[in-house]
């Protein structure tokens, strides 16, 4: 980075400039280049590369909300017994509360140019900053492995089409077909690729996939819906359980629970992209607009698609690469497997591929790269044997990565408590790349909260069950009392009641046992 410009307005803060906007830089960062916890791809961006855009976040959003998971959420609660409209409210307040973490924490990254492993050295400590995030790693690199071998699986399946049953029914090596193993090859490859390329490659891919993949499903809807002369009864279906208790109390709570996790984990590392934002107003007012309408309509559509179906083929078909089988004219089956596998791809690599890339290189940083962080993403991906992970799904996904997710609502209560409340957002920004600076606490790792996280996440998932045959859990909960003692089954609320558990326990011990040196408020000096 070298030796920032000076040019007015901004001040010098100590170490820092500080611009009117609030955005932080460090003046010169070369008494940290040295520093085992700096590289260049861990460093503070500079005032001059923070150029994303708000169009640039909401594209962000966009690109990762069109993707298959996505457009299932809605049939998985109608499955349950809900109406359409019914789970299109669920899936909307769920990411409204889930937009709330997720500001709380992206301001620390526009604010300092620092990733989320950097951010969470303030509270967990220069060294117990990993904790948290090889936490955040792990869950990415599971979903890393499972939506590439989605990717795949659509790729293989859709390429079926085209080149006809001697692809489809190709030899069998290690219990997968051939081509299906090529098929996963080919798109773990394209999304290394991208990552190789940095996190502009990442903005550029993101900027023309969100439009492409919302005009392509829109298109389809106003095709479908011609074809079929309207809707079938999925709009006319009142559900099982209706708007009374059984609704409120019993179905609605977990399924609330589980909308709101489906993007939990990026409540954690936004400061991974905010870092790159050009003022607060354009990441917050980007995701603002990004993130509540696109997972609102992107379910809405796949609802009027899927009523649309049920018309023109006599069933309910759900699932798009199912859709995109019934078509016959090879020009429309590539156009199909072309769009699909740019929605795979736009979340894949920004939810699942970016986050373990920053997490990986804070490990060891002189080391590990952003670029290096992503390939060790890519192994790990292969490694966990994403087919093994889908071959029972209530056993790997919704017990495995939920259990797991669930534990991180802990991770975000201690970094919003520490940053909003005990430091009121200031940060001494060099001193988070020191290993004897203010964030040393005690050789590295701040106790308060990793015991806050341990407190956070044993709440949140002690109490996991499952029933007969779902998973591995004891059907009366890991911990008894949390699963017996409440009346609810406090595993339902496993995100929430993790981050408010972590917040308040670490807000108890930091105030019983303070830390020196834990608010900052910064004083302008002259610039220099």
């Amino acid at each position: 980075m070298g030796v920032a410009t000076l040019t007015p307005p901004a001040q010098r803060v100590g170490e820092e400039l500080v611009y009117p906007d609030g955005r932080h830089e460090l003046a010169d960062d070369s008494a940290i280049r040295n520093s085992p916890l700096y590289n260049a791809d861990l460093a503070p961006v500079p005032i001059k590369r923070r150029t994303w855009t708000t169009y640039n976040y909401v594209a962000l959003w966009i690109g990762m909300a069109h993707n298959i998971p996505t457009y299932l959420l809605a049939s998985g609660l109608v499955l349950l017994g809900m109406a359409w409209y019914q789970a299109i409210l669920t899936i909307a307040l769920a990411n409204i509360i889930v937009l709330i973490p997720m500001l709380a924490n992206s301001h620390a990254g526009t604010k300092y140019g620092i990733p989320y492993p950097v951010f969470a050295r303030a509270s967990f400590g220069v060294f117990g900053a990993n904790v948290a995030a090889l936490l955040r790693a792990g869950v990415a690199c599971g979903w890393f492995g499972i939506q590439t071998w989605i990717g795949g699986g659509a790729l293989y399946g859709l390429s079926g089409k085209l080149f006809g049953s001697g692809w489809t029914n190709s030899a069998m090596i290690a219990g997968q077909h051939w081509t299906l193993w090529l098929s996963f090859a080919i798109f773990w490859a394209i999304n290394i690729f991208i990552i190789l390329r940095g996190m502009n490659a990442v903005r550029r891919f993101e900027n023309w996939a969100a439009p492409f993949v919302l005009i392509v499903a829109l298109g389809l809807l106003a095709w479908m819906v011609t074809k079929a002369g309207g809707f079938g009864p999925i709009l006319s279906d009142p559900g099982k359980v209706g708007w009374g208790g059984n609704f409120w109390f019993v179905l609605f709570p977990p399924a609330l629970m589980g909308m709101i996790a489906f993007w939990s984990t990026l409540s954690l590392n936004m400061p991974d992209f905010t870092r790159f934002g050009k003022s607060q107003r354009a990441q917050a007012v980007g995701q603002i607009l990004g993130l509540p309408t696109t997972m609102t309509l992107f379910p809405l559509v796949a609802v009027l698609i899927t009523a649309a179906t049920q018309v023109v083929y006599k069933t309910a078909i759900w699932n798009p690469v199912d859709l995109a089988a019934k078509f016959d004219n090879p020009f429309v089956v590539i156009f199909a497997l072309f769009t699909l596998a740019v929605a795979t791809l736009s979340v894949n690599v920004a939810a699942n591929i970016v986050s373990p890339s920053y997490d990986f290189s804070n490990v060891v940083p002189k080391w590990i790269s952003f670029r290096t962080g992503g390939l060790i993403t890519g192994v790990v991906g292969i490694v966990i044997q994403p087919w093994n992970l889908l071959a029972n799904p209530n056993v790997y996904i919704f017990t495995w990565l939920g259990f797991y997710g669930g534990a991180l609502g802990a991770i975000a209560g201690v970094l919003i408590a520490d940053y909003w409340f005990m430091r009121e957002t200031n940060l001494k920004l060099a001193d988070l790349y020191r290993a004897s600076g203010e964030y040393r606490y005690s050789a590295g790792f701040n106790w308060r909260g990793l015991v806050s996280l341990l407190v956070g996440g044993v709440l949140a998932v002690g109490g996991a069950y499952s029933t007969p045959g779902n998973g591995p859990f004891p059907q009366s909960g890991i911990i008894g009392p949390l699963y017996n003692w409440f009346p609810f089954h406090v595993y339902d609320y496993s995100w929430i009641v993790g981050l408010v558990a972590a917040f308040v326990c670490y807000l108890a011990l930091s105030a019983l046992f303070p830390a020196a040196a834990a608010r900052r408020r910064p004083q302008a000096a002259a610039a220099t």
